[in-house]
């Protein structure tokens, strides 16, 4: 069923389950914000997509952002003396973006269903112990490499192998090309040996370069802190 809620795309992919703090600064956001702390809005929630490479003008379009977002729950929230607030968020439920409607308020809404996982069946299912302990270690070998000790931890024991393939990307310079694929991915078991995959692939190139790589379209976007 479908569901309109507030949207906010950014230059940013948000995983379910990780944290995003956010400076907000421009006006419209900026009413969202006291809409949400308010209770104007309730659930105190908004959806955040990605906006595509090259988009830097404002979103009004489904075809200027990924097709598939996640709901960002606000855990934290300072308003700064000039109207400005500091916010952290946590990413929740995935979806999938249907329409933009940029004129029922004065921020941009998103009419979206949601995307739940899909449960591994067979062969896949069997598997999931051993994918989830092979991204475990994919992960420790990456933060061993990019990081200091004291920079990164590793997920408790009892973290839902479903979730854990969000929590350790989250430890990683991944490519947002990269952390589009890992949102979109539905099926848990498949998840995990992406996330396994792409770490494996970072750290080699860590090991060659002593670098943390860069997309060009990163280089290519304009800063936008919102």
């Amino acid at each position: 069923m479908a569901e309109t809620i507030p949207l906010f795309p950014l230059a940013a992919v948000l995983l379910p389950g990780t944290s995003l703090p956010l400076h907000i600064f421009e006006p419209r956001y900026r009413q969202l914000i006291m809409d949400l702390v308010t209770d104007a809005l309730p659930g105190r929630h908004f959806g955040v997509v990605a906006k595509k490479p090259g988009w830097t003008v404002d979103i009004d379009r489904v075809d200027q952002v990924c097709g598939v977002g996640c709901s960002a729950v606000l855990r934290e929230v300072k308003r700064l003396p000039d109207g400005r607030f500091d916010i952290v968020t946590k990413g929740d439920r995935r979806f999938r973006l249907l329409a933009i409607d940029s004129t029922s308020a004065p921020y941009l809404l998103g009419v979206v269903e949601w995307l739940p996982d899909s449960a591994p069946t067979g062969r896949l299912a069997t598997l999931m112990p051993a994918l989830a302990a092979a991204a475990r270690a994919a992960h420790e070998r990456y933060c061993r490499a990019a990081w200091q000790h004291d920079d990164w931890t590793e997920p408790p024991n009892d973290t839902d192998p479903a979730e854990l393939a969000h929590l350790i990307a989250a430890d990683c310079l991944l490519a947002e090309e990269d952390r589009q694929r890992l949102l979109e991915e539905t099926c848990p078991a498949k998840r995990l040996r992406l996330a396994r995959r792409l770490l494996h692939l970072e750290t080699a190139i860590l090991g060659n370069l002593h670098a943390v790589p860069m997309q060009l379209s990163e280089l290519e976007q304009e800063t936008n802190l919102n």
